[in-house]
């Protein structure tokens, strides 16, 4: 890339992000340097700014882009110069374009395409005439016309409308008018949905839009994917309305310089058929294609919010758990785990219809609970869930055991997975499912990491947005959690380690390889001994490694390797060991941060440092409760409008947020009815997980729909 492209590519960053220039400038220069955005974001403050992953991310978003948008450059340059027809002129027009469209514009007279009626026309030798009409000179064009009648132009008229098939395309490749066009399509068109005819009781789920119109600009994300799904199924056709009549008056006054003239009607009737045949399905798509995107991004930024708070979710901890994966005819899955996750026993158990052997059931998890030192019992939330919890608060532990329900989705989906098969190769599915309920109580985001995110449950419209995009920003995401979190990497299984700033799936591999052929790691500098770990891997995984019990304590925070150096001299300025630092707050608190700013640790660095001393080895997600819902609900058959029920928030979308009351349906809150005061996105006043009060306004059985509101 060229000098002057990258200062452009810096020039559209701040403008876009509204970031400072050299905060940009080094912040991209880190990430062509390879670093990552957990590592920018914690350990290069100095450099940056203090940007934060987010600020981070764009900036690497768009630089992506725009690279891609030089690639598509290139490749058109490419195409026009072998046919020889790249002007100085065109190059510059090309090179100096940043809006995607006008990029497509300015190619589209040189891109190959199946032969039309405009090449036609010139091959019969009608370009000439073309020319003439345009030239409005109020001549007699049908005398003209008759000059250019041939074997294959047989009359004036087959003349005169292959001329105006040329002018109806050169009309169509006019940059401006497409430009125009595209604005009057954003302000003023309006999308309509109709259902198709015959696919009417299929397309239920889509009866809101069976006749629906609404203007294009005013339509949120939802209500567009929604529509396109449904036309992407065969239910719903779509389209894009404007006013043609003014789209078509626009175009005319470009092109017709006198009403009066003799070719004014012919230019008319070409302008009106470019508009219909050419310009206007081509700009309904590009708009369609533009809105979709947006759509996208903003399901895709749903998606990911919601996800970084699943994951993120509280852990039980390293404590012995019981899961079971509730059902009625083919029984509950029992499974026990040790603190580390480790599978320890399964079995089966029918305390349900058809068998109802409830007391053996009760027998059977009081002494697998007291054999194997049970702490917490896992309950998936599906089918039989409230019943199975029923079962085990009548039980009498010998010691405490707390019961949480945890949610199912995705287990199934992992149960069948390569990675299950890897780390289960003898066990059936269900087994390997109630295995993941276990886990993912005792921690979220260790086990949901095995998942692909579109099969957690969370989100809107995951599978018709770009997957490309999708699986970047998922990607992303689940980056940023497991390195806020960070890693004990002697426990840490190779999935998780994936996902560690620097390493990767061959990294990871060869971490938990080295592990096993040479035990635990002591200190964090072992990880240099594991094959094909660099200097640039060490430095942007050290820093989000936790090793816990170890020789040096330092490897229990979030202090980077780089730094630790600068704690030492602050041990050694109070006179006091570095364990002795860490644990005694009353000593850091002499320390004044400026006394220790170099050339290569700023203020934000030792702040950053002194704040993590203050809480080694604590995980930032907190302890997970125990939750209860309303013992009177067990199916959407008990559920009664004016009800005010307990709940679990499991999704949030634009439109609302999902509850869980205790049924298998969950129940929506819409947007209106979360708070009296107006919020833009429920994600302002709600979060995953989150425990909520809230009273029923309507149940439909028949189509299995709870409507709830926290607004009473």
């Amino acid at each position: 890339m060229s000098s002057s492209a990258a200062g452009k590519h810096l020039e559209l960053i701040i403008q876009s992000t509204g970031l400072t220039p050299q905060a940009v400038a080094k912040t991209l220069k880190l990430l062509d340097e390879g670093a990552t955005i957990p590592f920018i974001a914690r350990y290069r403050k100095e450099m940056t700014g203090g940007m934060d992953e987010v600020m981070i991310g764009e900036v690497f978003k768009m630089q992506k882009r725009l690279a891609e948008l030089e690639n598509r450059k290139q490749t058109i340059l490419d195409a026009i110069s072998e046919q020889g027809k790249l002007t100085e002129e065109l190059r510059l027009r090309i090179t100096d374009c940043y809006d995607s469209n006008e990029l497509e514009d300015i190619y589209l007279p040189y891109k190959k395409r199946k032969k039309t009626r405009a090449d036609l026309a010139r091959e019969q030798g009608l370009e000439p005439l073309a020319k003439i009409i345009m030239s409005q000179r109020n001549q007699d064009i049908d005398h003209i016309a008759s000059k250019y009648i041939t074997d294959v132009v047989t009359n004036e008229d087959m003349a005169i409308n292959g001329a105006c098939d040329i002018i109806a395309e050169w009309v169509s490749e006019d940059q401006e008018v497409r430009d125009r066009l595209r604005i009057q399509f954003r302000k003023f068109a309006v999308i309509r949905s109709k259902v198709v005819a015959k696919k009417k009781e299929e397309a239920a789920k889509y009866q809101d839009y069976f006749d629906f119109a609404e203007p294009l600009a005013r339509c949120p994300s939802h209500r567009f994917l929604a529509m396109m799904r449904g036309e992407a199924e065969g239910l719903l056709k779509t389209s894009l309305e404007l006013d043609n009549e003014r789209a078509v008056s626009m175009i005319s006054r470009k092109y017709i310089r006198s009403q009066n003239c003799t070719e004014a009607p012919l230019i008319a009737d070409a302008v009106e058929d470019s508009y219909k045949r050419l310009i206007f399905p081509a700009v309904e798509t590009q708009i369609i294609n533009e809105f979709r995107e947006k759509a996208d991004d903003e399901a895709i930024k749903v998606f990911g919010e919601n996800l970084r708070q699943l994951l993120l979710a509280a852990p039980l901890g390293q404590r012995a758990v019981m899961a079971i994966d509730p059902g009625f005819r083919t029984g509950c899955k029992v499974v026990c785990l040790d603190a580390n996750g480790d599978l320890l026993h399964y079995t089966t158990i029918y305390p349900h219809a058809p068998q109802n052997q409830w007391q053996e059931a009760i027998a059977a998890i009081r002494h697998l609970a007291d054999k194997y030192g049970v702490q917490a019992i896992a309950i998936g939330n599906g089918t039989a869930s409230r019943e199975t919890k029923t079962l085990v608060d009548e039980i009498k532990f010998e010691a405490r055991v707390e019961v949480f329900v945890v949610s199912e989705s995705g287990a199934s989906i992992y149960s069948a997975s390569e990675v299950a098969r890897e780390e289960f190769p003898d066990l059936d599915v269900t087994v390997r499912g109630a295995v993941s309920i276990g886990r993912r109580l005792m921690d979220p985001l260790a086990e949901l990491v095995k998942i692909d995110p579109k099969s957690i449950g969370v989100g809107q419209y995951q599978h018709d947005v770009h997957q490309g995009k999708l699986r970047e920003n998922l990607d992303m995401t689940v980056v940023s959690c497991v390195n806020r979190v960070g890693i004990n990497i002697n426990t840490a299984s190779r999935h998780i380690l994936t996902y560690v700033a620097g390493l990767g799936p061959s990294l990871a591999k060869n971490i938990v390889e080295f592990r096993k052929a040479n035990g635990d790691f002591n200190v964090v500098s072992q990880l240099r001994s594991v094959p094909r770990l660099g200097d640039k891997a060490f430095e942007q995984c050290a820093g989000f490694i936790r090793i816990r019990d170890g020789s040096q304590p330092l490897d229990n925070t979030g202090v980077h390797p780089e730094s630790y150096h600068v704690v030492e001299k602050m041990a050694q300025s109070l006179g006091v060991t570095i364990s002795d630092f860490i644990a005694n707050s009353s000593l850091r608190k002499q320390i004044r941060p400026e006394n220790f700013i170099t050339e290569k640790t700023g203020l934000p660095t030792i702040t950053d440092i002194l704040r993590e001393l203050e809480k080694p080895g604590l995980d930032p997600r907190g302890e997970a409760r125990v939750f209860s819902f309303d013992e009177n609900i067990r199916t959407i058959n008990d559920v009664r409008e004016g009800m005010v029920v307990p709940g679990i928030v499991t999704n949030l979308t634009n439109f609302g947020a999902f509850v869980d009351i205790g049924v298998k349906q969950d129940g929506l809150l819409h947007i209106s009815q979360i708070t009296s005061k107006y919020i833009q996105n429920p994600g302002d006043v709600l979060h995953l997980g989150q425990e909520v009060k809230v009273c029923v306004t309507g149940v439909d059985v028949h189509r299995k729909r709870i409507n709830l509101t926290m607004i009473f």
